[in-house]
């Protein structure tokens, strides 16, 4: 049977046992902080068996994507470890229990897939007596072909509360794949007892006393591993044999060194399975980076590329391979047709930019390995680690793993105390202290603040608190530095990316100018301002008014970057998610995930897209609503907040929705337009743009208007010609600089010939060093290759000094790189000397320096320098 039918066949018997046949989840959990990717075909549905949410049906059935690294050491050891998989799965909610779940196992198994009988076993916890009178008697399994196991096999625990026993199917490959033990039996390590099905009956919960308590709704939770049970109807003792993996273990076994692949197969195995696990991630929206789920696919991918280089594979293939894996998993997951030239891209970007380290980076772990190995250590220092994380992209692990294959370990400690030190100073400079602004508003934690603003920006209200300095003060006067807690404001602090109001706060005794408003770490809204008429005490009534040409300005960047999220991906594609934002008056930023420079065709496309929904004058609403109704109607939540229940959702006409606390237009039209000013990279993954809205963008038309005036003029031009005119002058520069070039190689030969007549002999080594006319190194490197032509053997180091700087060049013919020369041994000593440095090739090299008085007697060490370096 094939996999695909295999699959189906599951769903369709759970749903004739009126189980609700639900999709797979995305990897990417939503609103679990607790996990990093989805790991199991429960995890998605914890929610229904925590009783946080109540589930849409009591019974439900699944077929889960899922990837899970903890056995990632053991991929390619084993025919049935893999990082990625899809788990098969039939659930209760305190609906059916043992009996029910243990007989539709053993019916599916035998009547559905018609896997033989003797082929089969059965685990269960060794206290469970329940389990096993089921299996023996209601089933008919044998008493000796039911195991018993211990609490670390057949019991699911994880800390306090619910759990259970577990049972297991197993499948019987055969002695053939087994480790040849006397002992060998169900629950041996080997490949022979592949395990099928595990049922877990989630009965107890664990006490903080270490009892068990029955509970009073029984759940069941139960997992068959596709890929495994495909292995057991198609007669293979490998998932990598399987109809849906087989075609990409045949496309990279075609790639690679025929030597090398049979020497070793655990390496294409790895290649093969990581290739699946990294498409799939990258499909449902994870982009590689050095934290997290980006992390986790980042290991994944530089891993395969590793291995395929041990194989002999040279090329991007993992990139190449990605329509094999679209092919075999799009018929269960059709999105995948659709994302694949972007999966292709991604993958492409990532592959390409380890490879052009890994080589250089492998060339510096064998060297810190030789060192080990001379000096007896077998412990590598985490500082050493961290260099190779840090500059070539070698994930910890990797690092480790190559490492461990050659008998040695790195310090991990040290690693993460190198890590830790680098994150703490990028955080520095943009991250407040916590324990500063709790203590610095200690005396505002018992207040508490209404907020007015989304309906007036004028409110009414009573001075509650006045904090100088973050001492509470019962009266300021002129001049004074203060912060104001009011009753109620129209006030927005600033909070997801919009930054804190402006305005006035006014009483009868005097008024505070307001500069900016905050929160407390308690969620108080402060008013930061300087008083600048009278004076204001506790318990005053004033107005506080907020700059409304501010707020609105504010406003038009904010429903912006709404729209611009919607366009980016519209144009780009699904995965794209806001990761930050600064919303101003007078521009907004916008970051998200994408892994690659935006074109210029793009930006011009998704400036138009929002400008349109500009001119549509879509009305905009805000409305509270449940989190799940928000989901249901195509809200985006930003960059994995934590939301409530009930959440503030800001829908701009049929464009855009999305869950947020800040301030808007009525209407798209009050925008004005837009235009982008900036798009560039924030890191790896993640791009930034920055855009003007409403008199912003009209300001920049008209100096991008004034420009062109101003450039026109220059070009004694008018501004419909500029383009022909610049074009023109374009191609007059290009044949000034061809016969520029063509004299400074006539120069350089003339110069060439009085080189050629002060050759000196060290040794029978032809030597040249001298300072020559050069006002770049281009035209040094020109002289240099006239020199190299004529001269043929020889040892070459020139000079030159151009605005102030001394440039280098050194070069050593093919035949005395065999008697020990080397021209960037040379450029380096002879660089130190004009207080630079430099390097390259044995063959060539160059550098710079900052002392052009040093020059000659730089250039006069050469010929000792070269003597030095010849034997003998």
């Amino acid at each position: 049977m094939q996999t695909n039918a295999i699959r189906e066949t599951f769903l369709d018997y759970f749903s004739s046992k009126e189980h609700l046949v639900m999709p797979s989840f995305s990897l990417v959990p939503q609103n679990d902080p607790t996990l990093l990717l989805i790991g199991a075909g429960m995890a998605p549905l914890k929610p229904f068996f925590t009783g946080e949410k109540k589930p849409p049906h009591p019974r439900v059935a699944t077929c889960q994507k899922c990837v899970r690294t903890p056995d990632i050491e053991r991929v390619g050891h084993t025919g049935r470890h893999a990082t990625f998989f899809e788990m098969l799965g039939n659930f209760s909610f305190g609906d059916y229990f043992k009996e029910e779940a243990i007989a539709w196992a053993w019916d599916l198994v035998l009547n559905g897939y018609r896997l033989p009988q003797d082929k089969l076993w059965v685990s269960i916890y060794e206290e469970d007596d329940e389990a096993f009178k089921i299996w023996n008697e209601n089933i008919g399994v044998p008493p000796d072909r039911i195991k018993r196991l211990g609490k670390k096999d057949n019991f699911w625990e994880i800390g306090l509360g619910p759990c259970g026993p577990c049972s297991e199917i197993y499948f019987d490959l055969g002695p053939q794949v087994g480790c040849n033990s006397a002992d060998c039996a169900v629950g041996c390590d080997c490949d022979r007892y592949l395990e099928i099905w595990n049922l877990v009956f989630t009965q107890f919960s664990r006490e903080a006393d270490g009892s068990l308590v029955e509970l009073d709704q029984k759940n069941i939770d139960t997992g068959a591993g596709l890929e495994r049970v495909a292995m057991a109807l198609q007669g293979v003792s490998s998932f990598y044999e399987t109809d849906l993996v087989k075609p990409l273990y045949s496309h990279f076994a075609g790639l690679a060194d025929e030597v090398r692949r049979r020497a070793n197969e655990i390496p294409l195995r790895i290649v093969t399975e990581h290739c699946r696990g990294t498409t799939m991630l990258v499909a449902d929206g994870v982009i590689p980076s050095n934290e997290g789920r980006g992390y986790v696919l980042r290991r994944l991918l530089r891993r395969a590329v590793r291995y395929g280089r041990l194989l002999g594979i040279e090329n991007d293939f993992l990139s190449d391979a990605v329509s094999l894996v679209v092919e075999a998993m799009a018929p269960a997951y059709p999105d995948l047709k659709e994302k694949e030239d972007y999966l292709r891209q991604v993958i492409n970007l990532e592959e390409k930019r380890f490879r052009e380290t890994l080589a250089q980076g492998m060339e510096i772990l064998d060297e810190y390995m030789e060192k080990l190995k001379n000096s007896g250590d077998t412990v590598l220092e985490g500082g050493l680690a961290f260099k190779l994380y840090d500059t070539y992209g070698f994930p910890l692990d990797l690092t480790a793993e190559i490492l461990a294959e050659n008998g040695f370990e790195v310090d991990r400690q040290t690693f993460s105390e190198n890590l830790r030190q680098q994150q703490e100073r990028a955080r520095a400079a943009r991250l407040p202290s916590g324990e500063e602004s709790s203590a610095r508003y200690r005396e505002a934690e018992p207040f508490s603040t209404l907020f007015t603003g989304y309906e007036t920006l004028e409110q009414d209200t009573t001075v509650d608190l006045i904090l100088a300095e973050g001492r509470s003060i019962e009266k300021a006067g002129k001049g004074e530095q203060v912060e104001v807690l009011l009753a109620e404001t129209p006030f927005y602090a600033e909070a997801g990316g919009q930054i804190g109001d402006t305005g006035l706060i006014a009483g009868d005794h005097g008024k505070v100018k307001i500069n900016n408003t905050v929160f407390t770490p308690w969620g108080q809204i402060v008013h930061q301002g300087e008083i600048i008429e009278g004076s204001i005490n506790n318990g005053d009534r004033v107005k506080a008014r907020v700059d409304g040409g501010r707020r609105q300005a504010i406003c038009r960047s904010h429903t912006s970057t709404h729209l611009l999220h919607k366009a980016l991906r519209d144009q780009l594609g699904e995965h794209v998610n806001q990761a930050g934002s600064l919303v101003a008056p007078d521009r907004l930023r916008f970051d998200f995930n994408h892994f690659s420079a935006l074109a210029p065709e793009e930006l011009k496309a998704i400036e138009e897209r929002v400008n349109a929904m500009i001119l549509a004058n879509a009305n905009v609403s805000t409305g509270m609503t449940t989190l799940e109704e928000a989901k249901m109607a195509g809200a985006a939540a930003l960059f994995a907040d934590k939301y409530e229940e009930k959440v503030r959702m800001v829908s701009a006409g049929e464009f855009s929705r999305e869950l947020c606390g800040g301030t808007h237009v009525g209407a798209t039209g009050e925008i004005g337009s837009l235009r982008i000013i900036s798009e560039e990279s924030i890191g790896s993954g993640m791009r930034r743009l920055e855009a003007v809205t409403g008199m912003g963008a009209y300001r920049y038309a008209v100096e991008q208007s004034d420009l062109l005036d101003r450039t026109a003029h220059i070009l004694n031009s008018s501004t419909d010609r500029i383009e022909g005119r610049a074009s023109e002058l374009a191609s007059e520069l290009r044949v000034l600089q061809k016969a520029n070039s063509e004299f400074k190689q006539k120069l350089a030969a003339y110069e060439v010939d009085s080189l050629i007549s002060a050759v000196q002999d060290v040794q029978g080594v032809k030597v040249i060093s001298a300072s020559v006319q050069a006002d770049s190194p281009d035209a040094l490197r020109i002289t240099m290759d006239e020199l190299r032509s004529r001269i043929g053997s020889a040892v070459i180091v020139l000079g030159a000094v151009s605005d102030g700087k001394v440039m280098l060049v050194g070069s050593v013919s093919e035949d005395l790189l065999a008697k020990g020369v080397k021209a960037n041994d040379l450029i380096k000593t002879v660089a130190r000397q004009v207080g630079g440095g430099g390097g390259g090739r044995p063959d060539l090299a160059q550098a710079g320096g900052k002392d052009p008085s040093a020059l000659p007697g730089a250039l006069d060490m050469v010929q000792q320098l070269v003597r030095e370096q010849l034997p003998g």
